[in-house]
């Protein structure tokens, strides 16, 4: 069966957030919008830390496009009084813990082997965890209470561009569709089809980072401040309770994100490098139990643990960089999240994704005509998105650098929090942003690629010495201190930072 041809003036390829929040937006700026969703929802999903970035950009989305629901979601406490029923997660902050191979984990009095940086001063205003299957789903609810056209268990075959006109041929379960548009939005999140449909490749070439991740859902883990406690280590001074945190446990080989919900289910994975080790050319259960038998209380939080019914199974990713060769054409964008990935590791993919959005539906808006104007927009948005992959890329390879020495570690991540600082204070004083995490500071820039150089020669030398890992750390803090308002690196505050933002 063929149904007949629809027009729109817009489609959005993928549902999930990214897809769902840009077809609510652009609908409310009067554009007719097809929704289209290769899958169905609800379904398994990670990319699930949120930031105050983020809860910055969803609050800004709510007012700009009038969907008032939204901003309840941007700190844990509103979301609590109005959708208790969505599971997410209390997101406090930062949670780093160094394990090393074969030994139990251990600190001392001035947390040498931990770093925690609060993001938030409380509970209530918090960030959160997002459990994807429940909030991209219930997203969707909202794409259909807007009226916009959705189809889910539907692919895009093939496209055709006559005259402005996009002809797309859609398969679904019952049979064929044809669809026309002025306009597609690529928020997949993979490039496969910016591949299919017009012949854009991804690469994984040029990347400083190389890492790939084996990860799932569990129920019932157990709590690490427990395992803390067991082990007599002191939590009293923490700015919070690690557990509601993003929880990073930091292994020679890469690190591992522990993140929990409100259900008892926790989302956990490694995230590993894919240089240097025999790791990537394991079978999935081969690197599980490796990892496992290496890093003693890694073993003591899964050796018990079960899977989740969904995904069901551990999941291995391939290499988890890639970046397409171009990110927008005649009659077509891409979102940021399809566009290019480096790694979880700073949590970047939500406020990334959101920041996309913010910038597609703003020109979009601006050119509903879809002129050449637009295309010199375009052309600029995917300047800035090469230059702000590139830096998160940076800043990422300096921390696998640092993975096995975790005073470099901490000294190089200050940079990470520096950019995103200098980025947050920006937006809560309503300047105009244009680079995301201040990918144009030049200043800053500069500060990163020097030091970064410096720490390549210093992890290349056989052996590393105190003396060297406090002129590393030294020299990062001379280097942030015209913008560190957090006091990062500061000697007395022994790895613990209790607030790193303003009041949001």
């Amino acid at each position: 069966m063929t149904a007949s041809l629809k027009d729109y003036d817009i489609v959005i390829a993928g549902a999930g957030f990214g897809g769902a929040l840009t077809a609510l937006a652009l609908k409310e700026c009067g554009f007719n919008v097809c929704l289209i969703e290769k899958g169905r929802h609800p379904r398994f999903a990670i990319g699930e830390s949120s930031t105050p970035i983020a809860d910055m950009i969803l609050r800004s989305l709510s007012s700009k496009y009038n969907l008032p629901w939204l901003y309840d979601f941007s700190r844990y406490g509103s979301w609590q009084k109005t959708h208790p029923e969505i599971v997410c997660g209390i997101k406090r902050g930062f949670s780093y813990f160094k394990h090393y191979p074969n030994k139990e984990f251990s600190t001392d009095e001035n947390h040498c082997n931990e770093l925690l940086v609060a993001a938030s001063v409380n509970d209530e205003l918090s960030d959160t965890n997002w459990l994807r299957s429940d909030f991209d789903a219930f997203l969707i609810t909202k794409v259909k209470e807007a009226g916009i056209d959705y189809f889910d268990r539907t692919e895009i075959i093939s496209a055709i561009r006559a005259n402005n006109q996009w002809s797309f041929a859609l398969s679904y379960d019952n049979g064929n569709r044809t669809i026309h548009a002025a306009f597609i939005i690529d928020a997949t999140g993979s490039g496969m089809l910016a591949d299919k449909l017009f012949s854009v490749r991804s690469s994984a070439e040029n990347f400083l980072t190389n890492s790939f991740a084996v990860f799932s859902h569990f129920n019932n883990l157990p709590r690490w401040t427990g395992i803390l406690h067991e082990k007599n280590i002191a939590t009293g001074n923490y700015p919070y309770y690690t557990d509601n945190s993003a929880l990073h446990h930091i292994l020679d080989e890469g690190w591992i994100w522990q993140l929990r919900f409100n259900n008892n289910l926790t989302s956990f994975g490694f995230a590993l490098n894919g240089n240097g080790t025999s790791l990537s050319t394991m079978q999935t259960t081969a690197i599980w139990k490796t990892m496992l038998e290496k890093y003693p209380d890694i073993n003591h939080i899964l050796k018990d643990a079960s899977l989740s019914s969904v995904p069901g199974s551990i999941v291995r990713s391939g290499r988890l960089q890639r970046k397409m060769e171009t990110c927008f054409g005649e009659g077509w964008v891409a979102m940021p999240h399809t566009i290019g990935f480096i790694d979880p590791l700073f949590s970047t993919g939500i406020a990334y994704s959101l920041a996309g959005i913010e910038r597609i539906a703003e020109a979009l808006s601006k050119n509903s005509s879809f002129q050449q104007p637009l295309y010199n927009q375009l052309k600029e948005y995917e300047t800035i998105v090469f230059e702000e992959l590139k830096l998160i890329d940076l800043l990422v390879a300096g921390c696998y650098k640092t993975m096995q020495h975790f005073q470099l570690f901490n000294a190089w991540s200050m940079l990470y929090f520096t950019f995103t600082i200098l980025y947050e204070q920006k937006r809560l004083k309503n300047l105009p942003v244009k680079y995301f995490l201040e990918a144009d500071n030049a200043e800053m820039l500069k500060i990163a690629q020097t030091t970064y150089k410096e720490l390549i020669e210093l992890t290349a030398q056989k052996t590393i010495s105190s003396y060297d890992m406090d002129k590393f750390t030294d020299a990062v803090r001379r280097r942030i201190k015209p913008f560190n308002t957090a006091g990062l690196l500061n000697p007395s505050s022994k790895n613990m930072y209790y607030h790193t933002v303003a009041e949001l």
